[in-house]
């Protein structure tokens, strides 16, 4: 826990300024964009004024003085206020023929519109068009794994299958590899969200039987972003449409159900080190004290803010101009059409002594990459001013694509991309990057191809 005589007076100021964007959502969670806004302004406040108050700030001082600190401090207050600007104007800007309509998840939450048969048929023929993919993709995984079922549906009773493993920087059919884990992301989360809000007993039995196959992948897995992006999403749309209870039962549930998802990342990060996931399960986990009073790590991004700031101001590291965001656009060209596409936060990883080898080997000469963070990244890309600007505008147009797919949710197909999209918002946190939101492109054109074919299947939008 921080000592708050050591926060300085930018901390307070960031505060203020949350809250008062806060208020500024709420009062348009009827227009689209106030639900998706609170989203990434909850998110900040956990990766920075909450990296102050969980972890030791006094020992941020004590590494890298109060100057980096400082400075990071009032990169985040700009952060809130340039985002705080700019979400309307960038909102209205693409959704301006929208801006009529009122959230329909709003009001699907006031209407009960759950209840209703067409919204019901609406997701029969969604999970009915998600199948055929996820079956065929499940095809590859065996094939990949020598049809280890166990492995890869039962993890909890053996030892975990990973039918999508690669290097780090990637080559041959690891493109396609990585196109597989993100579409099985996607697919299970989605099948999440179509078992919280079906109705109909075969749909129910069909998305449940698919998901609690899918779902233990994950959860019996090191890595939390990917754990969140399938958890979550159905689990709030449980919350949100199935419980017709007042908001206090509603916040209890989600609220106790957090608690047991905190409880199991806290064991994930307890173990993984020590043995695979299921081993440690399997044996009960560890029982040294010192391990099980660790806090959870990576929550830490205002020290890396610090750390950026104390890197450029003694020389060792540059701002790249924009060279890190276009390495993140480019992402999804295969390294094997561009051998010397540029690395991801390589450049970065040196400068936080993470250098290992060359950066031709398969893990581009470093022992581990290190998140900036979303404030971090725009600074590393465009300074320590114009940088948390940059942040801001990126975290507006995401808003504004979010809202776009709460305006158009009477189509459901457009309401499961949101709340996709909602989740992985969080992660974001840690790297604006398509690393993260791939499973929300992946179903932003999954959405197409079954608009594209919504009159073969006689699918209307209600």
């Amino acid at each position: 826990m921080a000592d708050s005589a050591f926060l300085p007076l930018p901390f307070y100021l960031c505060l203020i300024a949350a809250i008062v964007t806060a208020k500024q959502a709420w009062e348009a969670r009827n227009k689209g964009w106030g639900i998706p806004m609170l989203a990434v302004i909850f998110s900040a406040c956990v990766w920075y004024p909450g990296d102050a108050i969980y972890n030791n700030y006094t020992e941020y001082v004590s590494l890298l003085g109060e100057a980096p600190l400082v400075d990071a401090w009032w990169q985040v207050l700009l952060f809130f206020v340039s985002f705080g600007l700019f979400v309307p104007n960038i909102n209205h800007r693409i959704n301006g023929k929208l801006e009529r309509s009122e959230s329909h998840v709003i009001g699907m939450i006031k209407d009960n519109t759950i209840n209703r048969d067409d919204f019901q048929k609406q997701i029969s023929s969604i999970a009915a068009l998600l199948l055929i993919p996820w079956i065929l993709l499940m095809i590859v995984a065996l094939a990949r794994t020598q049809f280890d079922f166990m492995g890869l549906f039962f993890p909890y009773l053996g030892l975990k299958a990973d039918p999508w493993n690669r290097t780090r920087l990637g080559g041959g059919i690891d493109s396609l590899l990585a196109l597989a884990g993100y579409l099985q992301i996607m697919l299970t989360a989605l099948f999440g969200i179509c078992f919280a809000l079906s109705k109909r007993i075969h749909i129910q039995i069909l998305t449940g039987a698919v998901y609690f196959l899918a779902v233990p992948f994950y959860v019996f897995d090191r890595t939390r972003n990917s754990m969140l992006a399938v958890l979550i999403p159905g689990f709030m749309a449980f919350v949100t449409f199935r419980i017709h209870r007042s908001l206090t039962i509603k916040l209890v549930v989600m609220f106790l159900g957090l608690f047991l998802l905190q409880g199991w990342m806290k064991f994930v990060i307890e173990n993984r080190d020590k043995a695979s996931i299921v081993e440690a399960y399997q044996q009960g986990g560890t029982q040294d004290i010192e391990v099980k009073s660790q806090k959870h790590l990576g929550l830490n991004m205002l020290e890396e803010l610090g750390f950026i700031n104390y890197f450029i101001a003694n020389g060792t590291y540059n701002v790249n101009w924009g060279m890190r965001y276009f390495a993140e656009l480019v992402n999804p060209i295969p390294r094997v059409l561009w051998k010397n596409k540029p690395l991801i936060g390589i450049d970065y990883a040196i400068a936080r002594g993470m250098a290992y080898g060359n950066q031709d080997a398969a893990n581009g000469g470093v022992a581990a990459s290190i998140s900036t963070g979303m404030i971090g990244q725009g600074v590393v890309n465009f300074g320590r001013f114009l940088g948390p600007v940059a942040a801001a505008l990126l975290m507006a147009l995401w808003v504004a694509i979010l809202a776009r797919q709460d305006l158009m949710s009477h189509d459901i197909a457009h309401l499961l991309l949101y709340a996709i999209g909602l989740v992985l918002t969080f992660n974001m946190g840690r790297d604006i990057t398509l690393l993260v939101i791939y499973p929300f492109i992946f179903g932003w054109a999954l959405l197409k191809i079954f608009d594209s074919g919504r009159e073969k299947f006689h699918i209307h939008a209600t």
